[in-house]
């Protein structure tokens, strides 16, 4: 779950970014023409293991060099803006919330990925043309500090009527939704239970509630939220924070001493299912080897080596997900969906509405 997946604290305990071991992070570097090598465009949260990434070079002949472009949001307005001349051959990390504008906006070419047909209808929104592959998912979900709730002798909220109650004044942060995918999802988990019309009353009770607002999720997580490690140290006070459904387990395996329960918690009930892609850019310099990276973003390997990597869950059935994963952030079992063609007619406006409503 990018620029949410505490790939801070994966490196320190030895989880490699790709960037770090291809030595490839500038946002200068073009597509290599070099027929050798293949470039990933992704955002900034990508990592994956050496050992993995080192085992697909071996077998493909391939020099993976990664291009990392901000959040995710950031990076597909980057690629569109490139697409005549790519930076690189493959993006990964656009997910559902945007997956329209880069479609629309013919950032991808069709290749249907060997695999793909381990991969679960429901994510693959693309189905009819292939332009991109579905490689994970996650659940943006509001997240609890469980010291305050039970200090405090107060009942975490489940669900996102609850979040405007009196008795959660002051007590969330959220992310922007016109520069953060967290931020984003949000509102969109919100217009799929409260509709159309429904919403921005919903968002006005927020604001009235006391919802602050910040630019990115780690500002909202690491200094505004009171539950998570750092955001302890840096003195937040929110106990509510829109994250995600995998951020308890993540506080769990990167405790300096491992905690017996998860110090956070996950409010069932205001979840947002996110799906990620990746696609073969168009104009791609090396576009046989940008299938071979796609292929291997959907074999076994990969994907399950992606939840303790990127704190995501893989879309290949049969993919094995670590125990630590699966007990402290489970798959929300009924999260809010919205087609994509829903998505892509009402986001500009909603999020236009909402920063007119909730900003100013």
């Amino acid at each position: 779950m990018h620029h949410k997946t505490f790939v801070a604290a994966a490196v320190g305990l030895g989880l490699v970014t790709m960037s770090a071991l291809t030595g490839c992070g500038s946002t200068d570097v073009k597509g290599s023409t070099d027929a050798k090598t293949v470039t990933l465009v992704s955002h900034d949260s990508w990592a994956v293991s050496k050992s993995v990434l080192k085992d697909f070079e071996k077998r493909s002949g391939y020099k993976v060099r990664v291009l990392k472009s901000g959040d995710a949001g950031q990076a597909v307005n980057k690629a569109i803006l490139t697409k005549d001349n790519p930076q690189g051959d493959v993006f990964f990390g656009v997910d559902n919330t945007l997956l329209s504008r880069a479609l629309d906006n013919g950032l991808f070419q069709p290749y249907q990925a060997k695999g793909l047909g381990t991969v679960g209808a429901e994510y693959q929104l693309d189905k009819a043309k292939h332009r991109v592959t579905p490689i994970d998912f996650g659940d943006i979900c509001v997240n609890y500090d469980k010291a305050y709730f039970s200090e405090h002798r107060l009942q975490p909220p489940q669900t996102f009527a609850d979040l405007a109650k009196p008795a959660y004044k002051n007590l969330l942060v959220t992310e922007n939704a016109a520069t953060s995918s967290p931020g984003l999802g949000f509102l969109l988990g919100s217009a799929a239970g409260y509709g159309d019309r429904g919403w921005p009353d919903y968002w006005k009770k927020l604001k009235a509630n006391g919802v602050k607002v910040v630019d990115g999720w780690e500002q909202a997580y690491y200094q505004e939220f009171s539950g998570s490690s750092e955001g302890k140290k840096a003195g937040g006070d929110r106990p509510l924070v829109v994250s995600y459904a995998s951020s308890p387990p993540a506080e769990v395996i990167y405790a300096k001493k491992r905690p017996s329960t998860a110090p956070t918690g996950v409010a069932g009930g205001t979840c947002f299912r996110q799906i990620e892609f990746a696609g073969l850019l168009s104009n791609a310099h090396n576009t046989k080897g940008g299938k071979a990276l796609l292929d291997f973003l959907l074999s076994k390997e990969f994907q399950q080596d992606m939840p303790l990597n990127m704190f995501v869950y893989p879309v290949v059935k049969g993919a094995a997900v670590p125990a630590d994963f699966t007990k402290y952030g489970p798959v929300a079992k009924d999260p809010e969906t919205l087609a994509p063609g829903k998505i892509a007619a009402n986001r500009d406006q909603w999020v236009k509405s909402w920063t007119s409503l909730v900003l100013k």
